[in-house]
């Protein structure tokens, strides 16, 4: 039987360029903008009434939107974003984990390659509410490959 992945259940790794050890790695609550796209481009035939023709045009990445509580590993995103408006060559790769329910068979691996923050909010802030501080991280992506774990591994 087949059965879904559950979306709970996953873990994120950034890794800025040259960097021996992951800037943030899995403490994040939401994940999401994991996607591309491919344009079509529609050719229609003079007298074929009947039918067009699809061409595969360029393809475009989503924005991946991260979200987490604020903590003190928090200071590491702020610096790799002044970091990278300091040099903006510099650039991430972001792997994205889903795992089973045991957390730690790995279900399918997201690889987002030649990454780049665009946008980190801080939290709402509230005397009011009791709520937790969550703060949003942006990243855009040059590259996604999407890599399944061989079977019976």
């Amino acid at each position: 039987m087949i059965r879904p992945f559950s979306a709970f259940n996953f873990l994120v790794e950034i890794v800025p360029s040259g960097a021996r050890q992951a800037l943030v790695a899995g403490s994040f609550a939401e994940c999401d903008g994991l996607e591309m796209n491919m344009e079509i481009k529609t050719i229609r035939e003079g007298g074929g009434n009947d039918r067009q023709i699809r061409l595969a045009g360029p393809s475009t990445w989503g924005q991946l939107t991260l979200r987490r509580g604020m903590s003190g590993d928090s200071r590491q995103l702020w610096r790799w974003m002044a970091d990278s408006l300091a040099d903006p060559g510099l650039r991430a790769e972001v792997e994205v984990v889903v795992v089973s329910s045991d957390h730690q068979t790995e279900n399918v691996r997201f690889l987002l390659s030649r990454c780049l923050p665009v946008k980190l909010k801080a939290p709402a802030l509230n005397a009011k509410d009791g709520a937790i501080a969550v703060e949003e991280l942006q990243i855009a992506y040059e590259r996604f490959d999407i890599r399944f774990p061989e079977a019976g591994t």
